[in-house]
């Protein structure tokens, strides 16, 4: 290869594999090809100028399937791929930091979940059911949309946990603002899950907020 010599992402890879190649070069082999107008390379390129984020590979996690649909030379399956990549990246991501949570901490708890929130546009509320040495037993969805106490009942999740016999419960949700602090509502809901755990010998560990790569944890504040 001489030094006029433009390399494709695709020999680039076969001679110093992906780790070698850019973002836009890893970004052009999955689209697999351009538009009439441009080529793959250059397609990539202006897709991540698109994306609003200091790194702009962390930025494609922000596009929806109806944000790139928008984006000129992106059809359906050039959008189905893309959301693909994103979801196996985020998949990946859990699984590893899975093997180190730990939910009798606030921060590996908060380090896990922002990657299930980090896509949701809408407050979603999990349940988590821990044994008596706060291992997971069973994660539950209990809503999305709006958290009030109207929504949440103390009673379904008092339910649900002595269903799976767990020794203790957290409480996890989102705020898509990106500001983790507490609403007035959620203080209501926390004091009533207090309550109603230590009536039924059932502990509320916690309750985390997530926000924009930060979080709020009633118990490390002193609430719990």
């Amino acid at each position: 290869m001489t030094n006029n010599t433009i390399e494709l992402p695709y020999d680039k890879y076969q001679r110093l594999g992906p780790s070698a190649l850019t973002d836009t070069e890893l970004l052009s082999i999955i689209l697999r090809n351009g538009t009439p107008k441009e080529d793959a390379i250059s397609l990539s390129a202006r897709i991540l100028s698109l994306c609003d984020d200091e790194n702009r590979i962390l930025g494609l996690t922000r596009l929806s399937y109806e944000d790139l649909l928008q984006i000129d030379g992106i059809g359906k399956v050039k959008a189905m791929c893309i959301g693909c990549i994103v979801e196996l990246s985020r998949r990946m991501s859990m699984q590893s930091r899975k093997a180190d949570l730990k939910l009798n901490d606030p921060k590996t708890i908060s380090d896990y979940y922002m990657e299930k929130f980090r896509h949701l546009d809408r407050e979603t509320v999990y349940l988590l059911l821990v044994d008596s040495k706060c291992n997971l037993i069973k994660e539950v969805t209990l809503t999305t949309g709006t958290v009030n106490s109207s929504l949440l009942s103390s009673r379904d999740m008092f339910i649900c946990a002595l269903k799976h016999k767990a020794c203790g419960i957290i409480v996890i949700h989102n705020h898509p603002s990106g500001d983790p602090s507490p609403s007035k509502s959620d203080i209501e809901i926390t004091a009533k899950l207090k309550r109603a755990g230590s009536f039924m010998d059932i502990p509320l560990i916690d309750h985390i907020i997530i926000g924009d790569r930060t979080y709020y944890s009633f118990r490390n504040q002193g609430y719990i």
